[in-house]
């Protein structure tokens, strides 16, 4: 299946790149979400037509991103406490919802989409340094420190 791209996806391409996708991907993840539209001749010009609407909004985005990846540097770290035993281990974990409403309880918006923990849920007392994606193209690291109740 072949889509042109209104935005930047990461791993795929850039605005207004032709791309081969994958049938389900594209029907049910790129085109519900306007991320991107079917490469046909209509679509195609009226791409082109949006094209400087589509640049500006982009770019309008990624300042936006920029400026919530400083809010977030301004934080340097967030604490949160759990139920822990005497060893420290953790009853139950600290996942993304948990981190994503401690940042946004300490004052920057986000979302537990932004959120990346590529080793899984924290089980364990300790600081740990987490990647916050606001945009493809901006990413910001908060320590976040778990301790005992």
């Amino acid at each position: 299946m072949e889509v042109i791209l209104l935005e930047k996806v990461a791993n795929l391409g850039n605005l207004g790149d032709k791309v081969n996708v994958r049938p389900g991907y594209g029907r049910n993840f790129l085109v519900p979400n306007k991320k991107a539209v079917l490469a046909t001749k209509d679509n195609l010009a009226m791409f082109e037509e949006r094209r400087a609407e589509l640049e500006k909004a982009a770019a309008e985005a990624l300042a936006a991103a920029q400026a919530r990846a400083e809010q977030i540097l301004a934080l340097a770290s967030i604490t949160i406490t759990a139920n822990a035993s005497e060893e420290g281990k953790l009853f139950g974990s600290v996942a993304v919802s948990d981190i994503a409403k401690a940042v946004t309880d300490a004052g920057v918006e986000i979302s537990k989409q932004e959120v990346s923990m590529p080793e899984g849920p924290i089980h364990v007392i300790g600081e740990y340094e987490i990647t916050i994606r606001v945009h493809s193209d901006v990413a910001q690291s908060i320590k976040v420190v778990v301790e005992a109740e």
